[in-house]
C-alpha cells in the first residue's frame, strides 16, 4: 500500500514538472518566432539590396551598349565616307587618264 501512496504523491509533482516544461517550451517557441522574424527581415533587406544592385548593373550595361552602338555607327559612317571618297578619286583618275592630253591642251 505504501507504493500506491508514493505513486499518488508523485503525480501532482509530475504534473507540476510537465507544466514547467510546457512553459519553457512556449518561451522557446516565442524566442524562435522572434528569431524567425529577424531572419525574414534580413532576407527581405538583402533581397531589396540585391535587386537594387542588379537594377544598377542593368542600367550601366544598357548605357554601355548604347555608347558602343553609337561608336560603331560613327565608325561605319566614317568608313563609308572614305570608301566613297576613294572610289570617287579612282573614278576621276580613270576618266582623267585617257583625257589627259585634252585637259593639258585646255590649260595651255
Amino acid at each position: 500500500m505504501a507504493s500506491k501512496n508514493l505513486a499518488l504523491a508523485t503525480v501532482p509533482e509530475r504534473v507540476s514538472v510537465l507544466e514547467t516544461k510546457v512553459d519553457n517550451i512556449e518561451e522557446k517557441i516565442d524566442d524562435l518566432k522572434v528569431d524567425l522574424k529577424a531572419v525574414s527581415d534580413s532576407i527581405d533587406q538583402r533581397a531589396a539590396h540585391t535587386i537594387a544592385i542588379l537594377k544598377d548593373m542593368k542600367d550601366i550595361s544598357t548605357q554601355a551598349h548604347v555608347e558602343m552602338a553609337n561608336k560603331i555607327s560613327n565608325l561605319e559612317k566614317f568608313k563609308e565616307k572614305w570608301i566613297y571618297l576613294i572610289a570617287g578619286g579612282i573614278a576621276v583618275l580613270g576618266w582623267v587618264g585617257p583625257h589627259a592630253e585634252q585637259l593639258l591642251s585646255l590649260l595651255k
